[in-house]
């Protein structure tokens, strides 16, 4: 399987549409282009100033000092997404959940496999697609995603301000001697805080169920603080060690509740879907 990145800089010589271009540098069958370009894995700075942006139409035109960089992972390419499910639209931002083993938003080797382009072609006419929190790939449950650059900050300002109540399902290796508590250990030297209630456990698998919402929003924060107190995320591909899951991460964003910057009314979202 290809994987590599070419950075070219067009020429007087060069072909003039973006396709013909790349295919005379890089050896590689329109066909296998036009598939890269639609799923984001080409990229596009105008000669004449602006941003880098990507390039899904084969047949754009080019001039010389226009910059198109290809990202090129065969593999995953060819990838087949899971389907993500809007749970609620508000025009300005949509509320949905994301299954296990779709990134929340793309890379510069192509965003077919995102939430964020499975949200911008979901709507017709296309809307504009805004991140405004994180949830991992591995991970599946609720997100936030805004359709204009303001409800984007207003609802950013939501999470950083911590008025957003988020509530996970986790399954945890081991058993905890009491029925709730939190970790405050500090992350990457800044304040961190996850409360947790234990709401089962398995003494077969030795297995605990617990119910989670956090405070703050650190990268990866339910699953390094319940690795750093023993009890490390069921099935955690990164942190932790013996808790292999064939069902994957269990880790789950059932909950979020805050108020609409823009109504002034309380939204309060859950998902009914269970762990495997």
């Amino acid at each position: 399987m290809q994987r590599f990145h070419r950075k070219i800089t067009v020429s007087a010589g060069d072909a003039p549409s973006a396709s013909e271009c790349l295919a005379a540098h890089t050896g590689l069958s329109k066909i296998k282009l036009k598939d890269a370009m639609s799923k984001g894995a080409v990229t596009l700075r105008k000669k004449q100033g602006g941003g880098r942006r990507r390039l899904r139409r084969a047949s754009a035109a080019l001039v010389p000092g226009d910059v198109l960089e290809l990202f090129y992972d065969e593999a995953l390419l060819q990838l087949k997404p899971p389907a993500a499910h809007c749970v609620d639209d508000q025009r300005r931002y949509s509320v949905w959940y994301k299954p296990a083993g779709l990134l929340a938003q793309g890379t510069d080797y192509g965003d077919h496999c995102s939430l964020l382009r499975q949200v911008e072609i979901h709507f017709r006419p296309e809307r504009a697609v805004f991140p405004v929190h994180r949830l991992d790939r591995e991970a599946a449950g609720l997100m936030l995603v805004a359709h204009d650059k303001p409800a984007a900050a207003r609802l950013s300002a939501l999470f950083s301000g911590n008025q957003v109540t988020k509530k996970y399902h986790v399954r945890v290796c081991g058993e905890f001697a009491e029925k709730s508590g939190r970790v405050d250990l500090p992350l990457d030297g800044k304040p961190t805080l996850t409360h947790y209630t234990v709401s089962g456990y398995d003494a077969a698998g030795a297995v605990s169920t617990l119910e989670v919402s956090i405070e703050t929003g650190r990268l990866h924060q339910i699953r390094r603080h319940f690795d750093l107190i023993g009890h490390p995320v069921l099935g955690d591909p990164k942190y932790g060690s013996g808790n292999k899951y064939p069902a994957g991460l269990q880790l789950l964003a059932a909950g979020l509740r805050f108020r609409c910057p823009f109504s002034g009314l309380m939204r309060d979202y859950s998902v009914d879907a269970a762990l495997p």
